[in-house]
């Protein structure tokens, strides 16, 4: 399972960037996470393999919204009202198994693909 993650870039604060991951082959949940500058990463959503559950960190409720098509095996991170402190590199990531529980959803342990991130900027 390989998963390409695109759609990064630069922003001005308070706009609007949409993140997409495409993954071959089969997975169950997805999320993403990011990684500022000399910090850790962090969980910041996840999304349930039949999509009637996600999760969100606090800090990006109600700005971030993920979504999945299955068709297409794909996933996005919808990303509204953009703040300096969201610029990191996101990491989409998908996990092998059924997830049970939001503990699977928001560690990394929970997943067991990633892709290779996509830098996302925002300037204030």
């Amino acid at each position: 399972v390989q998963l390409q993650a695109s759609g990064g870039g630069l922003v001005q604060a308070g706009g609007s960037l949409t993140l997409s991951c495409a993954i071959s082959g089969f997975t169950y949940g997805k999320g993403w996470f990011r990684q500022a500058p000399g910090k850790e990463r962090e969980f910041v959503a996840a999304i349930s393999w039949s999509g009637g559950s996600t999760y969100y960190t606090d800090s990006v409720k109600g700005r971030f919204t993920i979504s999945r098509d299955n068709a297409q095996n794909t996933v996005h991170l919808q990303m509204n009202s953009l703040k300096p402190e969201d610029t990191a590199v996101y990491y989409c990531a998908a996990m092998s198994k059924y997830g049970s529980g939001g503990d699977y959803y928001t560690r990394e342990w929970g997943y067991d693909y990633w892709g290779q991130g996509t830098l996302v900027t925002v300037s204030s």
